[in-house]
């Protein structure tokens, strides 16, 4: 190689060496491009494999279980509650007196009335005679006032009866003059004493009336003195005596209303 040769070819060193450099780079002709294409992809794969791993055999399974479980939990519960409230109503009606029954007396309007009139109504049955002095007008009395304050609330839901022991004296007309002087929608029954009799022993009344009393004497008659509260049903609920205030009997009447209706979902 001639000297001119070498030298030149030492001073073309510098450009051959840059173009050789510049030719080893990989070709990228957009790079931050590239760099946000492969952020989103990855973005975007995460995003699909967080949402379909929600729905997976495994958790799909789980959620299965859980609602069969809550389904049979619920159920069970329920019917605890039931069982507990069947038995709250079967001791209630264990603990019930056994008053009351089968008769069919005349009221003082001259119509049959038998056990199947008590039907439907809140009934405050009492036991007494037109000639009694001082204790069955005090009852009535208050029968009347009790009513008067539970009407205010109720209506016309109750049906007061007053039931003669003293057949011999009491007919239909004497009673019905007798009842003009208490609570308006009052009920009087008579009838004879067989009758009256049975009736008595079915709602365990005590009363003194011998079967042959003179209606014309001049006697007195000796019998229980209660109040008793029968339900839309015919059924037994309460007796209230002498010493029962009126706002006492209203209270009980107001609790006894309320337990009905949630037993059968009615007042009457």
């Amino acid at each position: 190689m001639s000297k001119l040769s070498s030298t030149h070819f030492r001073s073309l060193r510098p450009y051959l060496s840059r173009s050789t450099q510049h030719r080893q780079q990989p070709f990228l002709a957009h790079p931050s491009r590239a760099t946000t294409f492969s952020k989103r992809c990855y973005t975007s794969g995460a995003r699909d494999r967080a949402t379909v791993g929600v729905f997976t055999p495994k958790a799909a399974a789980l959620f299965v279980a859980t609602g069969i479980g809550l389904f049979y939990y619920f159920r069970y519960e329920k019917q605890k509650l039931l069982q507990q409230r069947q038995k709250e109503l079967e001791s209630r009606s264990v603990g019930r007196a056994h008053v009351g029954g089968p008769f069919t007396l005349m009221t003082h309007e001259s119509k049959p009335f038998s056990e199947k009139d008590l039907l439907g109504k809140w009934n405050f049955v009492y036991f007494g005679f037109t000639n009694c002095p001082d204790i069955c007008p005090a009852e009535l009395d208050k029968i009347g006032t009790v009513l008067t304050s539970l009407e205010k609330d109720y209506g016309t839901i109750f049906q007061p009866i007053f039931i003669s022991v003293d057949p011999a004296r009491d007919s239909i007309s004497q009673m019905k003059t007798y009842l003009a002087d208490f609570f308006p929608r009052i009920i009087g029954l008579t009838g004879d004493y067989a009758t009256v009799k049975s009736t008595c022993k079915a709602y365990r009344v005590y009363f003194s009336t011998p079967p042959d009393a003179d209606p014309k004497g001049d006697y007195l008659v000796d019998h229980s003195i209660y109040v008793y509260l029968m339900d839309p049903n015919g059924q037994f609920v309460e007796a209230f005596g002498q010493s029962s205030s009126p706002d006492e009997v209203v209270e009980r009447v107001k609790k006894e209303i309320t337990e009905f209706e949630k037993e059968t979902g009615r007042k009457v």
